[in-house]
């Protein structure tokens, strides 16, 4: 992903490469948060409990931070469009083939599985944009990639999963109806993506792969860093409350608050619609104001804001309202923290191995451990305390963005890297 290359085929093809593995980003996530509007009308059919569903949330985000920890290297290796288009068809089967559980072994399995292809995706499809963006739009395209992701799963997916509900006959259709788009990407991808051109002559030089003793001082050198392992853990808290939410807030809307269906996919598209917000929008501050005070105000605005959304009653568009403010706060906070309080951290040479790292424990921790403990808790005592979940969370994350991190911005940091080209 380090490497210094040209599109192949100049703005065209950027513009359609990059929108093309952005709508596959998209089908990432929409097929990851699908189920959670779902997941009350398949409670009812296959006699699944919260506990169950805090299970099938965690073990896909356990697979997928598992993959993702090995994937980018191996799309290094092969390339990077080798292990996206086939990782790409295969979540997509998965997700049809969801449609097909009877019980909730076979959605353990199934979602495992779909979580192993989707964490495979999403490392080669960064590199993928990478090598189609113009040096000076990479981060942009890659923004682009990230705000599908919340857009697809989070926005759109509440709205296609109860609407959908009411032409076809049951939830068994609506993965099918999801797996469609991702069949015809792969197709696509195939036939667009192209392999770069290497800048040798910009002046690139080639260097070897290091070995597997350098990567793991690398590993090692990174994680021992105070802010990354402060970014470790304020990205399980992100990500607890983000899973936790996005798991249970459904089921919350219905059951607690008595919210018909379409109500409640009317509410929940305000998490997609935030999160478009926040990512922009908190980047930019953290460009100029650094990650640390923005991390921290952040963290502080999100619990008054869960607060109020305890006591909403069952008004959907104050809901909806707060719900936007929460995932422009939450998201938001994702964004800084893997982006610009993790590259400010480290030297050049290490930033893509602690990315990795915050990603990878914040995914297994956050994402896979947490979504089981609040299934457990939501079982004892009740729906409402994934609000409580939530705030813990928060609180937690403001600690360590006031008293953890350390202000500091990396030596030579927006000085453009020595042009490389990834040895093959």
């Amino acid at each position: 992903m380090n490497a210094a290359i040209a599109p192949p085929n100049g703005r065209g093809y950027e513009i359609k490469a990059v929108g093309l593995l952005a709508i596959g980003c998209g089908l990432v996530g929409l097929d990851r948060f699908i189920i959670s509007p779902l997941f009350p009308v398949m409670a009812k059919d296959l006699g699944l409990s919260y506990r169950d569903f805090g299970l099938i949330s965690g073990v896909l985000s356990l697979s997928w931070g598992l993959a993702a920890l090995f994937a980018g290297s191996l799309a290094d290796r092969l390339g990077p469009k080798r292990v996206l288009v086939p990782a790409l068809l295969l979540f997509s089967l998965l997700v049809a083939s969801t449609g097909l559980a009877s019980g909730l072994g076979s959605l353990l399995a199934l979602r495992g599985l779909m979580g192993f292809a989707e964490g495979a995706y999403m490392p080669a499809g960064i590199a993928c944009t990478v090598e189609a963006s113009a040096p000076r739009r990479v981060g942009l395209n890659l923004g682009l990639s990230q705000l599908a992701v919340g857009l697809f799963g989070l926005g759109l997916g509440p709205i296609i999963a109860t609407q959908a509900l009411r032409v076809l006959p049951s939830w068994h259709g609506v993965f099918a109806l999801v797996a469609l788009p991702g069949l015809v990407l792969a197709v696509l991808l195939q036939h667009v993506l192209r392999r770069p051109r290497p800048a040798g002559e910009a002046g690139a030089h080639r260097v070897a792969r290091p070995d597997l003793a350098e990567r793991t001082r690398t590993w090692i050198a990174a994680g021992r860093d105070r802010n990354v392992l402060c970014a470790m853990l304020a990205m399980t808290c992100w990500m607890s409350a983000n899973i936790v939410f996005a798991a249970f807030l459904p089921n919350y809307l219905t059951d607690v608050l008595k919210l018909d269906l379409q109500s409640m996919g009317y509410v929940l598209s305000a998490v997609g619609a935030g999160a478009l917000v926040g990512v922009i929008g908190l980047s930019a501050l953290s460009d100029r104001f650094a990650a640390r005070p923005v991390l921290a105000v952040t963290a502080a605005l999100l619990l008054p804001t869960l607060w109020l959304f305890g006591h909403a009653g069952a008004n959907p568009a104050r809901l909806f309202g707060l719900l936007f403010v929460w995932a422009l706060l939450n998201t938001g906070a994702v964004a800084v923290t893997l982006g610009r309080l993790t590259v400010d951290s480290v030297s050049a040479d290490k930033t893509a191995t602690a990315t990795g790292l915050v990603m990878g424990v914040g995914e297994i921790v956050g994402g896979a451990v947490m979504p089981v403990v609040a299934g457990i808790a939501v079982q004892a005592f009740g729906l409402p305390v994934i609000l409580d979940f939530a705030m813990g969370a928060a609180a937690i994350g403001l600690l360590v963005c006031v008293f953890g991190l350390r202000t500091r911005t990396r030596p030579g940091l927006g000085q453009p890297k020595p042009a490389i080209v990834r040895a093959r």
